[in-house]
């Protein structure tokens, strides 16, 4: 589903727009009441079964993209209760960051085999015999599956010459690398808090769109309003993300557009978080450590820390890029906001922590971003050029990408020091992540640089994206390969990196 433009999308972005026209214009905020008919209009239902029911999970995503908690279906108050609270533009994400609204759950099968319409009831049943609890018997000739024996082995599913027999998975589950998606006394998707790593996978992979993280659309535009100046720095993978009409050339002048100060590669960040990694890994490994862990994806460090706990020593304790980066300009600016632009649902999480929140004061996504360009009505092709992305190496723009961290890390150790070997293994989406954990764990990969990314692709595949994660590597890949300089030894900032840990 990731890549393909569908209704879920579609509502979605107009309610970040919606809510991003609402902050730009002030004014009456009552009127926050009228947004679910501007988004959902006339009589009649276009995706379920209700127009009152599509204004209502329309109301709950707009109280979500105000940074405020939705309400359960039983609870009678206007859309804008609490509205003024989200006006601040201080206020910061209440857990949780990511909501399931209740009632726009569809209450998907969970793991269920069943026999499709499909079945030939054909002579040989390999469904029936491969079976090794005997689930599977054949009545009126075709096959039918004993819920109550089936263990859920797929063996039926992959013997059937037909492909008649399918199991089943919540698609918000299935996604869920930590296992956190169960279910209510209902039925419907619930989150396990306590697992819950805030990837948003889950959210970019619901079908009925019930899954949906709080937002800092409306107090990053309050701040863009104040007298404080607001600084956007936007992620690597920021490449190719709003379409080919933005090119890297115009988005100063874009963002400029929107009321940031001005904008910032977070790639100038990354490069100094290879070169802290890079010095870590040499000094440390192995040492006074087995192995080192990358430090920059908060999903993957986060998940390392809760199911192995014995290894959070191994992380690195490099500051993350944005952190790096939102340090460097308000080493300049000191009076100044940052709001870091990237594709991560995670990084919410990482800048709401108590020792980052006075480094980074907003997040936002692509996608949330997006909005924001859409209220202002903003046309892309009358903005001017300005040179842009030419202060970062090719090695940190690389970053965006699966494996791009551990390349890079692996080419600042030979620019250090060119006799080491560094072996590397690398994983994508956080159920591989698990598995290399393990390995290690296992004592297979001592010596080792591990990289993890929650998501499956890297940062380029977040949940906060916009375009197809092959068509976004791809533009990734061109900027990486256009920059300046390849190294990160190249940067002009390296001599600050100390001053920037402090």
């Amino acid at each position: 589903m990731r890549g393909i433009y569908t209704s879920v999308n579609k509502i979605r972005r107009q309610v970040f727009t919606e809510v991003a026209r609402f902050a730009y214009e002030g004014g009456d905020y009552t009127k926050f009441e009228e947004v679910p008919y501007k988004i959902i209009k006339g009589e009649i239902a276009a995706y379920r079964d209700s127009v009152f029911l599509e204004r209502a999970i329309v109301g709950e995503r707009l109280r979500l993209t105000m940074g405020l908690p939705w309400r359960k279906a039983d609870e009678q108050a206007p859309i804008s209760e609490g509205l003024d609270e989200a006006m601040k533009s201080e206020k910061y994400y209440e857990p949780p960051l990511v909501n399931i609204i209740k009632f726009a759950c569809h209450s998907c099968p969970d793991n269920k085999v069943f026999v499709t319409d499909a079945c030939q009831g054909c002579l040989a049943h390999p469904c029936k015999e491969v079976c090794p609890k005997n689930a599977v018997e054949i009545v009126n000739g075709r096959s039918v599956i004993d819920e109550e024996k089936c263990v859920k082995c797929g063996k039926c599913v992959q013997e059937c010459p037909y492909g008649a027999i399918t199991k089943l998975e919540r698609p918000c589950a299935k996604a869920c690398g930590m296992d956190a998606i169960r279910s209510d006394e209902f039925g419907r998707a619930d989150i396990d808090y306590d697992k819950c790593v805030s990837c948003g996978m889950c959210l970019v992979n619901c079908p009925f769109g019930a899954i949906a993280d709080k937002s800092q659309i409306f107090q990053t535009i309050q701040a863009i309003k104040s007298d404080v100046p607001v600084y956007a720095i936007v992620a690597p993978a920021v490449s190719g993300q709003f379409g080919p009409k933005l090119t890297p050339d115009k988005m100063k002048a874009a963002f400029r557009g929107l009321g940031f100060e001005d904008i910032v590669e977070v790639a100038v960040g990354a490069d100094l978080c290879t070169i802290e990694e890079a010095k870590e890994f040499i000094k440390d490994v192995p040492e006074k450590q087995p192995f080192m862990a990358t430090s920059c994806c908060p999903a993957w460090s986060v998940m390392a820390k809760k199911l192995f706990p014995q290894f959070a020593p191994y992380i690195s304790m490099a500051l993350t890029p944005m952190v790096l980066t939102a340090r460097l300009v308000k080493k300049e600016h000191p009076n100044c906001k940052i709001a870091f632009i990237g594709p991560c649902a995670a990084k919410k999480l990482e800048a709401s922590r108590r020792s980052i929140r006075s480094d980074v004061d907003f997040v936002l996504t692509f996608e949330e971003v997006m909005g924001m360009f859409t209220a202002k009505e903003m046309d892309f092709d009358s903005l001017p050029s300005e040179e842009f992305f030419t202060e970062a190496s090719g090695d940190g723009k690389g970053f965006a990408i699966s494996g791009g961290v551990a390349s890079a890390v692996v080419n600042c150790i030979k620019k250090l020091e060119p006799s080491r070997e560094v072996k590397v293994q690398s994983a994508e989406g956080l159920r591989e992540c698990r598995k290399m954990l393990t390995m290690a764990k296992a004592g297979k990969l001592n010596g080792y640089l591990l990289e993890g990314m929650a998501c499956p692709g890297g940062c380029v595949a977040g949940a906060g994206t916009q375009q197809p994660i092959n068509r976004s590597k791809t533009a990734v890949t061109n900027d990486k390969k256009n920059a300046r300089f390849q190294s990160v030894m190249d940067s002009g900032y390296k001599e600050h990196l100390a001053e920037l840990e402090e």
